[in-house]
């Protein structure tokens, strides 16, 4: 059904935008330097779950009216990339407004149980606009039309990244949580997160936006 050159090559795409962190993952990393590893890796599971809901909706529909129109896509494609610059520039312009003092704040609160903080991290990948665009714009590339199937195929290709981004969302809670005290106790630490996550949003949009598809 999906021809093993479009899995390896749509793979291969996938790895690249997902190292790169996004809003899920900052979202990862702040819960998991306030609340712990638990909370961290049941953040990472809802969004992942989040982000395939995105997969359903874009197979069930909108991808299908993606594909089909050269204007549609462009839209999509240049108002998701404008989006994700906005969100990088105004990510990057309130980085010091995180503070040390307001983490350990969030600390002492109690965490959410698990199915509140799965369903937390669900809110976030399916609003996601880095995981809208992803899979909007660059999933209906991968798909061969002459094969069939369309929907189902969209639905196999998004399992791809979905299961990379369960690998690496963990890996970077983990992580974050592993040195929560580290992060705490430094203000420009947390502002250093800051900007690199806006760095990265806007080099993501501006990366969407001269990415286009062959036909």
């Amino acid at each position: 059904m999906v021809s093993t050159d479009r899995f390896l090559a749509f793979a291969a795409m996938s790895l690249l935008v997902i190292v790169i962190p996004g809003p899920s993952v900052l979202f990862v990393i702040g819960r998991a330097l306030a609340h712990g590893r638990r909370t961290a890796v049941a953040t990472a599971v809802g969004n992942v779950f989040g982000s395939y809901l995105l997969v359903v909706a874009v197979a069930v529909g909108i991808g299908s009216l993606v594909e089909r129109s050269v204007t549609l896509y462009l839209a999509v494609k240049l108002a998701g990339a404008a989006y994700l610059v906005y969100l990088g520039v105004q990510a990057f312009r309130h980085r010091k407004e995180l503070r040390a003092s307001a983490m350990a704040a969030d600390s002492t609160q109690p965490a959410r149980g698990d199915l509140r903080t799965v369903l937390d991290g669900a809110l976030v990948g399916v609003t996601n606009p880095k995981g809208v665009v992803f899979f909007a714009a660059v999933l209906p590339q991968f798909v061969d039309h002459s094969a069939g199937h369309v929907p189902l195929q969209m639905l196999v290709l998004g399992l791809i990244p979905i299961s990379i981004g369960l690998v690496t969302d963990t890996l970077w809670g983990l992580t974050a949580s592993a040195a929560r005290g580290w992060f705490a106790r430094s203000d420009r630490r947390l502002s250093m997160i800051g900007g690199a996550g806006g760095f990265t949003m806007i080099g993501l949009g501006v990366t969407v936006a001269v990415t286009g598809r062959a036909d």
